[in-house]
């Protein structure tokens, strides 16, 4: 997924299980989802253009400074990814969970610059951009609830969109809005042309390449 940024690419690689290098691998299966994650996070470092990893630790600030509710986060963690990634299976609820992962990520940063200082969280809180955001979730709402709650695979998932909107509200427009879009491509809902071309024009908005915004979508003709 290298079109993807901060904690949507964590999310990313959590959702695509036989991409994932065999260390992370032998570490989910040996020592759980939080260490696994907490791999990845360091990886983002290496993996990931400056400005990309920099955006983990935004992200991740975002979430853990927002007054989001615990079953909010794992909520939305849930809907963009695997659930063998689940942090429940480790006893660990969403804010420690996101905390390992800040923790992860700061030390690889460390590693290479001992003086480095992470970037202000900055989430996005203008008005206009969240109403933009909820608009453009509209039309895949009812499609993506139904995915979640009755799918086989994964596991049913009530109030995720629920649960997305209030990190558009409570958080940060540009974070839900990616978190959006990779649920929508986790649970494979179809897109048409329409909500497609919205989707890329706000992305533009946010300075995202198209690219980013289409991969992995289900287009429906």
């Amino acid at each position: 997924m290298p079109e993807e940024i901060g904690l949507s690419w964590v999310a990313a690689q959590c959702d695509d299980l036989v991409d994932l290098p065999v260390e992370d691998l032998d570490s989910l299966a040996e020592r759980g989802p939080l260490a696994a994650v907490v791999r990845i996070a360091e990886r983002s470092v290496t993996d990931l253009d400056r400005p990309a990893a920099l955006q983990l630790g935004r992200d991740v600030r975002r979430l853990l400074d927002s007054p989001l509710a615990e079953e909010t986060l794992h909520t939305v963690w849930l809907g963009s990814t695997d659930k063998v990634f689940d942090p429940a299976r480790d006893g660990v609820g969403a804010r420690d969970w996101l905390r390992g992962i800040e923790e992860a990520w700061l030390s690889a940063q460390r590693r290479d610059d001992p003086a480095f200082v992470p970037p202000a969280a900055g989430p996005v809180t203008d008005e206009e951009l969240r109403r933009a955001v909820l608009r453009v979730m509209a039309p895949l709402a009812t499609d993506l609830t139904n995915a979640a709650e009755t799918g086989i695979y994964p596991l049913p998932l009530p109030g995720l969109v629920p649960a997305q909107e209030q990190v558009v509200v409570q958080c940060c427009a540009d974070l839900g809005y990616r978190m959006f879009l990779r649920a929508v491509k986790a649970y494979f809902v179809a897109v048409d042309e329409n909500t497609r071309d919205a989707l890329v024009a706000l992305g533009e908005r946010f300075g995202y390449p198209r690219t980013l915004v289409e991969g992995g979508l289900n287009h429906r003709e």
